[in-house]
């Protein structure tokens, strides 16, 4: 996997994975309304899962096996969410949340063959995108999350308190996975901003992005403290800037994972 094609697909993978592990894996669905994951689902499998797909695809290289197992996973991945969004959307919530479990396991497992595709070792390559997965994955979820409570006025602060509270963790672990790629020039696509491929400049950016990025965490972190229910929309505004310097970070930094 290379270009362009090859870095969005990283992205939107870890998107994929991330947001649905903390969708799927915490205890949201016995927190908040099904219809919720009715709208995750129809959302993540329309802008999200099969795009992953074919970018993937598009970005494979003849003979990679390891970006063609990729693409194959994206769209086993992309299938089964559409699967559990039907079942959802058809008002069978147990067999629609097996579904999405399946879609969530699958998803993860995506980003294994691409790591395998990185310019480092296998562990170093996996720990970036499983941190990704997690930074964009919160962030992402906080943001949709928050506009939910709009319509889901008697939900607890506990999950949007949760999914704050996994963005500020996550950004750390985004922190060390940028700097285990390491800060001098290596090779990036040349299809991104020629800010992001000059020399180095790519690391620097995406560890100010994060750091902007946990700041914005913290400050929605505080807004959550009030007790009003302008609070939640205070840190909705929040994490909205924090989903555009979370995406800008693993973006900048995603242009140097490949070999080319």
């Amino acid at each position: 996997m290379n270009g362009f094609a090859g870095v969005l697909a990283v992205v939107l993978a870890e998107i994929v994975a991330g947001a649905s592990v903390l969708t799927w894996g915490s205890p949201l669905w016995n927190e908040t309304k099904r219809s919720f994951f009715s709208i995750w689902a129809v959302i993540m499998v329309t802008l999200f899962a099969w795009p992953v797909w074919l970018t993937a695809s598009a970005a494979a290289i003849a003979g990679d096996a390891e970006a063609a197992n990729a693409a194959r996973l994206a769209l086993l991945s992309a299938i089964v969410l559409t699967i559990a969004t039907v079942l959802l959307l058809a008002r069978q919530p147990v067999a629609g949340r097996v579904a999405g479990i399946a879609a969530a396991v699958i998803a993860v497992a995506t980003l294994g063959p691409m790591a395998a595709t990185g310019r480092q070792s296998f562990l170093v390559c996996a720990f970036q995108l499983f941190a990704g997965a997690a930074f964009l994955g919160a962030a992402y979820s906080a943001l949709f999350l928050g506009h939910w409570y709009l319509t889901d006025r008697k939900l607890s602060r506990g999950p949007i308190n949760r999914f704050t509270n996994v963005l500020i963790v996550s950004t750390v672990l985004e922190g060390a996975a940028i700097a285990t790629g390491g800060f001098s020039g290596s090779a990036s696509s040349q299809a991104f901003n020629p800010l992001l491929t000059s020399g180095g400049l790519a690391p620097w950016i995406a560890i100010g992005m994060v750091g902007a990025t946990l700041l914005i965490a913290v400050l929605a972190r505080a807004a959550l403290k009030g007790e009003r229910a302008a609070a939640v929309q205070s840190a909705t505004g929040f994490f909205y800037l924090s989903l555009v310097t979370a995406f800008t970070a693993d973006v900048a930094v995603k242009t140097r994972f490949f070999p080319t």
